[in-house]
């Protein structure tokens, strides 16, 4: 499994720089023209573009997104936003509902869309809001969280995309985070976060025309949605399993890094765990329902299958999460009580490396923190591999879906507190901590190298997000 990371990165760092040296932008290898005002036909010139923001109790951040979106530079007779509100609390509701009539009194075409249920979460929201007659006018589709605000040209820079290409479903732009220097683990999180979608995405792109969707900050063709079967809720990475499905009806996907989107990191570290274990089990209870769906497929080739399920699914969403907790937090720590069993240098110690400084290129000024990034990320892997398991054996908490916590203007106003302590120890870290260290100590008294090192340093960080020392709180008012 290890070698199976390795190749998949190298293979990828190959890639990327190969695009970036030949210049191979998404301009160059499709048609992009953008639309010009027609004095004959007005702004009928313009497709007609909707633009989704599913919304679930957020008062820190209604307001920004729908500001955002409404904000939005086109012209105001070609372009529907829609709030699909999900929430439960009726005072929020309240200030949603208010937020959109003030843009509508402003002239902007905006509808506040509500539904008696919670079914199907996210999925059955979007779904639910393209059924309203109004969305048959619209040729595209544009879908936002409650924490993404684009720039007024997000319309203007990706749309020429889809209608001077009719091959292209969707059209991907790339987030940035506007707390990712609120803590450390924002800061963790901004690398693994940028490496996906500077190095995988752009990757995917460039060569099968495929990725997946992240489920915000892009933009669909609406008959490509509709021939892939529409929102689906069957597994907890509604996104995902729309671009696999669409993918294997033939439709290609662009993925634009220079378009960013600003978005929010969880930051504390309920809302992270919660948010991974969502974006673990998912993916790999995906890849149980859809495998045999993919080979048996008759309108992509082969290579594109391999692809999706090899490279896409099996290595990035399962084996990678499987390997860093069982490899690095398990047998190898194991090995310091085996003397007979010797652990070749280049698998503990050289390939780990490249593979880290290949995952960090995608951000430079975070390098400083490279030792406790791959702490914390062991550290995580428990709880990735635990989802990742759970998704594909389809047991208990496969389809929970817990909203990530946002904090949106409570960042910028001081409400915001250091570490503590949470409630409930989380015992799976506490124990796997317990073995590191006991791992640590026998092979300090025992052993011949300086494995012990690793061994304490790994143990402490297990300690300190066991005991919760890590992220930030929003203290209780």
């Amino acid at each position: 499994m290890l070698c199976m990371d390795f190749i998949e990165k190298v293979y990828m760092a190959i890639v990327i720089c190969f695009v970036k040296l030949c210049g191979r932008k998404p301009e160059k290898r499709y048609k992009w023209e953008t639309i010009k005002d027609d004095v004959e036909l007005g702004n009928s010139n313009y497709p007609m573009v909707l633009v989704q923001i599913p919304m679930y109790n957020e008062r820190e951040v209604y307001r920004l997104s729908i500001g955002a979106a409404c904000g939005l530079s086109w012209p105001s007779d070609r372009i529907i936003i829609q709030i699909l509100d999900d929430s439960t609390d009726s005072a929020i509701m309240e200030l949603v509902e208010m937020e959109c009539r003030i843009w509508e009194s402003k002239g902007v075409n905006i509808k506040y869309e509500v539904r008696d249920n919670r079914n199907g979460y996210k999925a059955g929201a979007l779904k639910e809001g393209m059924k309203h007659s109004y969305v048959t006018q619209c040729d595209y589709v544009a879908i936002f969280d409650a924490d993404f605000q684009p720039e007024p040209d997000f319309l203007y820079q990706t749309i020429p995309f889809l209608v001077n290409n009719p091959e292209i479903g969707l059209v991907q732009a790339r987030w940035t985070f506007v707390n990712a220097d609120e803590c450390m683990m924002t800061r963790m999180q901004q690398m693994s976060l940028n490496y996906h979608f500077k190095v995988e995405q752009e990757v995917g792109s460039s060569t099968y025309a495929f990725f997946g969707f992240n489920g915000t900050a892009g933009v669909w063709r609406i008959s490509a949605l509709n021939e892939a079967g529409g929102w689906k809720d069957r597994t907890t990475v509604e996104d995902m399993d729309l671009s696999v499905r669409a993918s294997l009806k033939g439709w290609k996907f662009v993925f634009l890094s220079k378009i960013q989107v600003k978005s929010e990191l969880p930051s504390t570290l309920k809302a992270y765990r919660y948010q991974q274990h969502r974006w673990s089990c998912g993916p790999a209870n995906l890849f149980r329902k859809v495998v045999m769906e993919i080979f048996t497929n008759q309108k992509v080739s082969l290579w594109t299958k391999l692809h999706i399920v090899y490279s896409f699914f099996f290595v990035r969403k399962i084996v990678v999460h499987i390997n860093t907790f069982v490899f690095y937090c398990i047998v190898l720590p194991a090995t310091v009580m085996v003397p007979e069993v010797v652990v070749p240098k280049w698998s503990c110690v050289y390939i780990p490396c490249i593979m880290t400084l290949l995952k960090a290129v995608g951000t430079p000024r975070s390098l400083p923190l490279l030792v406790f990034w791959v702490l914390f990320e062991n550290t995580m892997s428990l709880h990735r591999t635990k989802a990742t398991i759970i998704g594909l054996l389809e047991t208990s908490r496969v389809n929970e879906w817990i909203v990530t916590e946002k904090l949106g203007d409570a960042l910028l106003k001081d409400k915001i507190g250091g570490t503590k302590v949470f409630k409930k120890i989380d015992m799976t870290e506490l124990i796997v901590g317990f073995y590191l260290l006991f791992c640590g100590c026998y092979d300090f008294m025992y052993g011949k190298s300086y494995f012990f090192i690793f061994l304490y340093l790994q143990a402490i960080t297990f300690f300190i997000l066991a005991f919760g020392y890590v992220g930030t709180f929003v203290p209780k008012s």
